[in-house]
């Protein structure tokens, strides 16, 4: 009756341990969709914002994007001379506008959207690691003897449901700017 009791106790008290991690799981898991959510929402005010300057200061940012393109296909020296002087002088429009309007509005909604969908991907971040971890201490004590062989008779199961890097991470970014209309 004793080995019985004894038995018994460690199975209950394993199964309620694994019961409780796997809700962690759960929370944690919920937690990861409240900040993915966040930033689907800030996306499309950043896009809104980001064609808001755009549409204020296109005639600045196609000729920095013109004088680019000219310098990355100039060939000979002299090419990439003219080249260069052109960017320089499309960078000064550059200056002399956030001279002359040091604090644009959109500007500084673009400033803070952009904090704050940075801020929203470092949240994003620490709780895919406290996700993955949740699993990961779940699966090391499922994995565990006897917990393994309660966890079989409970009917929990490995949870592989880890964040990863996608081959696409692995690639750098490339930014363009939009060719100008001749």
């Amino acid at each position: 009756v004793l080995v019985v009791l004894i038995f018994g106790g460690t199975y209950v008290s394993a199964r309620n341990t694994m019961v409780r991690k796997n809700e962690a799981i759960k929370s944690d898991w919920a937690q990861v969709s409240v900040v993915l959510e966040r930033r689907a929402d800030l996306i499309p005010n950043l896009v809104a914002t980001v064609k808001g300057v755009a549409a204020q200061e296109v005639t600045v940012f196609t000729a920095v994007a013109n004088a680019r393109a000219n310098l990355m296909n100039a060939q000979s020296p002299k090419d990439k001379i003219a080249a260069n002087q052109q960017l320089d002088g499309a960078l000064v429009k550059v200056l002399a506008l956030t001279e002359n309007y040091p604090q644009l509005r959109s500007n500084e909604s673009f400033l803070r959207l952009q904090d704050e969908l940075a801020g929203t991907e470092n949240r994003i971040a620490v709780e895919r690691r406290r996700y993955d971890n949740a699993i990961q201490d779940y699966n090391a004590y499922i994995g565990q003897f006897p917990n393994n062989v309660f966890a079989g008779w409970a009917g929990f199961q490995r949870n592989d449901a880890y964040f990863a890097a996608t081959p696409a991470a692995q690639q750098v970014p490339k930014v363009e700017f939009p060719a100008a209309k001749q």
